[in-house]
């Protein structure tokens, strides 16, 4: 294991060092000690590697993320996994505002409860969030998943596109254009697919699909499958 002191080197070298891994990288599991709320932590990343931050993080950490996984043993400030890619990130506390905004792909895992605008215009990454989640959740949502162990605050899923979000608990309020949906077998497999990847021992069956209604934009049935 690579250990690299944020607080003594600095976060322009770490990410510097990061940046230098490639694919075929032998040093591939790295801990981040000292991080105390520092900004912009393993963002952009591209390269199949481990990074363990020892702390709670700033703005915009793992943001851009690629191949990598990204585990902040702590709780996670604004911008978390903005436009993540591909790879995973885990927070083993709460997350705040809009967690992973715009993602294109990859996996968060949120062991405690996420703040507002949880992947707010989210494209195709999957968010799985152990606790509770707040306001205008999936603004403008256009694919991927998102599930919610807990409760959702209002206007979940507000404008929405073809994303999906699954609630154990309950919704304060639907946005614009979502609505409840059927839960069928396929969104079961979808679920349980994602529950145990994200290490969460829930049952699917318990939780509520949520979805477009389809009548803020111009639906292609070509793309019904998707809901």
């Amino acid at each position: 294991m690579q250990s690299f002191d944020l607080e003594a080197q600095g976060l322009r070298e770490l990410n510097k060092t990061l940046h230098a891994q490639a694919e075929d990288t032998n040093q591939t599991v790295w801990e981040i000690v000292n991080p105390k709320g520092s900004h912009a932590i393993a963002v952009g990343l591209d390269a199949p590697i481990e990074v363990n931050v020892k702390g709670s993080t700033g703005y915009y950490c793992g943001g851009m993320n690629q191949q990598a996984t990204v585990h902040v043993h702590g709780s996670a400030g604004p911008g978390t996994g903005e436009n993540i890619m591909s790879g995973k990130i885990i927070i083993e506390g709460d997350a705040s505002q809009y967690l992973g905004a715009t993602g294109h792909g990859g996996l968060i895992v949120v062991k405690g409860n996420a703040s507002s605008r949880c992947g707010i215009s989210m494209k195709g990454v999957n968010i799985v969030v152990q606790g509770s989640i707040g306001h205008m959740a999936a603004f403008m949502g256009q694919s991927g998943n998102l599930v919610v162990c807990g409760d959702a605050g209002e206007a979940l899923g507000d404008s929405c596109y073809e994303a999906r979000f699954f609630v154990r608990g309950t919704v304060k309020s639907l946005g614009a254009d979502c609505e409840k949906k059927e839960m069928r077998a396929e969104h079961i497999e979808i679920l349980q697919g994602l529950l145990d990847e994200a290490g969460i021992d829930a049952d699917p069956s318990e939780f509520t699909r949520y979805g477009s209604a389809r009548t803020l934009y111009n639906f292609d049935v070509d793309n019904a499958g998707a809901y």
